[in-house]
């Protein structure tokens, strides 16, 4: 065998050898396991456990300090607004009051000899008997008598507001809820006495926990439950969520109030549930291992082409992030197949064979890419 001929068994070899290759069987789809996304209607009532509360709960303290010596009211008791409800020992405010009234007696009495100087001098003036910077400095001594005059008597107001201060009154009807001083105790200024719950709206406080913030809102309707009475639902509101959460326990303080017709079932410091629906109606919300990191690191989704079983790329706006699902809030539709676990392991443009969670396809099944034309 020459040469050439060589060359040509060789280049028919490699000939032949492509064409094998070109006519070998595509690969079959793989099978991925796919959902659509669900919309938080359908979601599971959350639970969180609370406690009932005054909607309006007042420290009560003394504007003065002083030795306590005598307690009216006790905890759980009713009281109306102005009933008395603690004295301290006020002795050394009334002696304070008799010097300052004194004082007030001296300065006046030095007022009424100022003003009598300043007249004279006025007189002697007019007449020229005295210079007038005489006269100036006599109207001068006569100011000076009637400012100490004044703060003299302003001393004494407050001696005798100090007098009243040393008794504490309920500034409205409500209940004591708890008392933090008793009888014989030297309190401060400012320091808590009693705690009063005032009559009116009741509340239950509960956390929400951060996870889950972004489903709830002010003004949402809830279902309280107490832990006394199972099974009877009273209605409420979301009053308040706190603007931040809880430094240790990463939880937002949130205030439900009940509906007016509940107030005669509750009573303060009970034990309660309250029942929320967790998410914003029409959101769509998809499991965790949906979502990937696509191009430049924002979330993205593997969806199925129904036509064809092709696998596209999407990018998805997607919410606060819940233990088991995330809401998303744009980039895909309600009726679209979505690739639920696996993604990191798919590309795009691949041809797969969705399936439903109990392994049974949910598309018809996608056709193998047609084999290349044979090498003539």
């Amino acid at each position: 065998m020459n040469k050439l001929q060589w060359m040509g068994s060789g280049l028919l070899a490699l000939m032949l050898a492509a064409c094998g290759k070109q006519d070998a069987e595509p690969a079959a789809p793989i099978p991925v396991l796919v959902v659509q996304p669900g919309t938080v209607s359908g979601q599971e009532v959350a639970a969180y456990p609370g406690e009932v509360h005054a909607r309006e709960e007042s420290p009560l303290s003394f504007r003065v300090g002083g030795n306590l010596i005598k307690r009216h009211v006790d905890a759980g008791q009713r009281v109306r607004k102005g009933d008395l409800l603690a004295e301290l020992d006020a002795a050394d405010f009334a002696a304070q009051a008799s010097a300052l009234q004194a004082q007030l007696a001296a300065a006046e009495a030095d007022l009424v000899r100022a003003r009598d100087d300043q007249k004279r001098y006025a007189t002697l003036a007019e007449q020229q008997l005295v210079s007038r910077s005489t006269l100036d400095a006599q109207t001068a001594a006569f100011k000076a008598a009637q400012g100490q005059a004044n703060a003299a008597r302003a001393n004494l107001a407050v001696a005798r507001n100090q007098t009243g201060y040393a008794q504490l009154r309920a500034p409205t009807d409500g209940v004591i809820a708890s008392r933090q001083a008793e009888a014989g105790q030297v309190v401060g200024a400012g320091q808590t006495v009693f705690t009063l719950a005032a009559d009116g709206g009741r509340e239950v406080l509960i956390a929400l926990p951060e996870s889950t913030i972004r489903d709830y809102k002010v003004g949402q309707e809830v279902q309280v439950e107490l832990w006394n009475r199972p099974g009877q639902m009273l209605p409420g509101t979301i009053r308040e969520i706190a603007p931040a959460a809880d430094a240790q326990a990463r939880t937002y303080a949130t205030r439900v109030s009940l509906a007016p017709e509940a107030l005669a079932e509750v009573e303060l410091g009970q034990s309660a549930r309250v029942f929320a629906a967790a998410g914003r109606s029409g959101t769509l919300q998809l499991p965790l291992g949906a979502v990937l990191r696509g191009a430049n690191g924002a979330p993205s989704v593997w969806v199925v082409n129904p036509t064809n079983g092709a696998l596209k790329s999407t990018p998805v706006t997607v919410g606060a992030y819940g233990p088991e699902s995330v809401p998303v809030l744009s980039g895909v539709a309600a009726q679209d197949w979505v690739v639920a676990a696996g993604g990191h392991l798919l590309r795009e443009g691949q041809v797969v064979t969705p399936v439903d969670r109990q392994n049974r396809p949910v598309l018809k099944p996608a056709a193998a890419p047609a084999a290349a034309a044979k090498a003539h």
